[in-house]
């Protein structure tokens, strides 16, 4: 299927025919300088014959151009949709979203929060549905693959109240790049996304890190606006807001001007007093130039702080990535980045990493060395094929789906064991005495029940469940982490490297286990069959709509499991039970929005 995907910036326009899966553009629009008399608009590299008044509007220009990119079409390619570049969803919009009325109502709504993009991408999305009124317009959220992050990552410390009333919190940006580099390098080493730890470095103009852990974003450098974290070509980044503070005083400067400083004014070009452009920063830092070589300094070391902080986030990393237009191009900047790591088993290869450029012909390229366990890698990001293939997704989703309603059963905290822990805790020769099946095949709650025992408390009574596993694994609630006095990250059952241990206690026996303490993610079970007929697969992520308690609640982030010995059910702990109300029985549905399942398809 080809997608038109239309991506706006603040002063350009960037539009193109993609095929959805192999990501080839059969043609392109680029227009530069937008709103002012020096517009430059090129049709397949070349000058277009469009004709713009001086200082036309991105809806203007797009209004004028966009028939001239249909025009340029082979005639065998058939447009089935339009994707749409929108930097910033908010809360609301957390995954691809067909776009309606209200739809383009809400992203307006949300101005305030991106006012340099979110103008620039409604107007593309004014213009294509004009000029294409009867096809499928979906918008692709910057922030929507950071809307995994854990609350703990997301929250600022300011007054709760205050804090929601503004939506003061972080989003991330750069979503669309970091899902796709870190895909791109998984099916590169031929692994599953979803069983590494990757620390996603997207460089350019923007900067951004990501900590994408088992396949989901949990952790990234910028926050409620582009302007948090890395050094990038005019944002500022981290800065003490003290400083702030006492920099507006000293100047007598309004909060606009203010505000042209930290994203118009600094970074790069704050640093370098010259370019804003890495290229030629490191041309004058090669030519002594002290002002460039700091700038290139400051830029890769805030970059170095934030590997190992998100190294530690999700307790080591698998594989770090390099992309955007400075990752994928300057050794200088990867190999200042990249040094000290080596406590991480992150060795960089100099040679390699001298000549490496990573490209649409070249997409990834080894920068690691041989004595390195975490693999480093350029990664070619290819953002208008990400947007391609989230809009098909979207549209496919609409063609299918289900009316049925699905079962939630709450989980409570509870044991899985092998034979030997069974053995050690109840003594040998033990097996695990059935008390009640469960809702899903062939599983049961046991009669034996242990203690878990953490560094503060410990909890009595806790039901071990059956059959025996491979691998003991220990779930628990939120409220229980504080009872125990752990920290239990939230996995998928079975994803268990690198998570904390626990100690158990039965009537034969103590059993200090390394690892396999989780807060379980909230997930659904179903069967291939069921998968078909709501439109989704093994490893989708959805939203799922729960009436209870007089109520609509949804429940993001809800991984699906697809297997034919599972028997149709979401999973859900007991925090999130007691604070949505759920009844014993209760049933929920896949968040549909004009037909579409708002589905995450971040795997395939």
């Amino acid at each position: 299927m080809y997608v038109l995907v239309v991506n706006c910036g603040s002063s350009s326009i960037k539009a193109a025919v993609v095929h959805a899966d192999s990501g080839r553009a059969v043609a392109d629009l680029h227009a530069e300088r937008v709103g002012s008399a020096q517009t430059e608009i090129l049709l397949g590299g070349a000058a277009a014959d469009v004709r713009v008044d001086a200082s036309g509007s991105h809806q203007v220009v797009l209004a004028a151009s966009l028939p001239a990119l249909l025009g340029a079409l082979p005639a065998d390619v058939q447009i089935r949709a339009v994707g749409h570049r929108v930097v910033h969803g908010g809360e609301r919009y957390t995954t691809p979203t067909v776009i309606d009325d209200q739809v383009q109502a809400g992203i307006a709504a949300l101005v305030p929060l991106a006012p340099l993009h979110n103008p620039a991408n409604l107007a593309g999305i004014q213009a294509a549905r004009t000029v294409l009124p009867d096809l499928p317009h979906v918008a692709v959220f910057d922030t929507a693959f950071h809307a995994t992050l854990p609350r703990r990552s997301r929250t600022y410390a300011l007054p709760a109240d205050l804090a929601a009333r503004h939506d003061l919190r972080r989003f991330g940006f750069h979503g669309t790049s970091h899902a796709y580099v870190s895909r791109r390098a998984a099916d590169w080493l031929g692994e599953p996304v979803d069983a590494l730890r990757i620390i996603s470095c997207h460089l350019g103009n923007g900067a951004s890190l990501c900590a994408v852990e088992w396949g989901r974003s949990v952790e990234t450098s910028m926050g409620m606006t582009p302007l948090e974290g890395l050094v990038m070509g005019t944002r500022c980044g981290d800065v003490d807001a003290g400083a702030l503070i006492a920099l507006a005083r000293a100047e007598n400067l309004d909060l606009d001007q203010l505000d042209d400083l930290l994203n118009r004014k600094s970074g790069l070009l704050g640093l370098s007093g010259s370019s804003r452009d890495m290229r030629d920063i490191e041309a004058k830092a090669a030519k002594g130039d002290d002002r460039a070589q700091l700038a290139v300094k400051v830029f890769a070391h805030r970059v170095r702080k934030y590997i190992g902080a998100y190294a530690a986030v999700m307790g080591g990393v698998d594989l770090i990535l390099f992309t955007g237009g400075i990752g994928e191009n300057s050794s200088l900047v990867r190999n200042h980045a990249a040094q000290r790591l080596e406590f991480l088993g992150a060795h960089l290869d100099v040679e390699r990493n001298r000549d490496a450029r990573a490209s649409a012909t070249q997409p990834v390229v080894e920068l690691s060395g041989p004595r390195s366990r975490v693999r480093i890698l350029a990664v070619h990001t290819d953002e208008q094929h990400e947007i391609a293939r989230q809009v098909l997704a979207t549209v496919r989703a609409g063609a299918v789906g289900s009316d049925r309603t699905i079962p939630i059963a709450v989980s409570a905290r509870h044991v899985h064991l092998t034979t030997d822990a069974v053995a050690a805790l109840f003594g040998p020769g033990h097996r695990l005495t059935p008390r009640n099946p469960l809702s899903q095949p062939g599983q049961f709650a046991s009669e034996e029940t242990v203690t878990i025992v953490g560094p503060k408390h410990s909890i009595e009574h806790v039901r071990v469940l059956g059959p025996v596993r491979s691998r003991c694994q220990v779930e628990i609630a939120r409220t229980d982490e504080f009872a125990l006095g752990v920290d239990a990250p939230v996995r998928m059952s079975g994803k268990l490297d690198g998570t904390p241990g626990v100690v158990l206690i039965g009537p034969a026996g103590r059993l200090e286990l390394k690892d396999g303490l989780i807060c379980a993610l909230r997930h659904i079970h179903m069967t291939p069959a069921d998968a078909e007929e709501f439109g989704v697969k093994h490893e989708d992520v959805v939203e799922i709509a729960v009436d209870t308690a007089g109520r609509d609640m949804v429940f993001r982030d809800v991984v699906v499991r697809v297997s034919d010995k599972y028997a149709l059910e979401m999973h859900v702990d007991t925090d999130e039970a007691n604070a949505a109300e759920l009844s014993r029985h209760a049933q929920g549905e896949l968040v549909q929005t004009d037909g579409v399942a708002r589905l995450v398809r971040r795997q395939g």
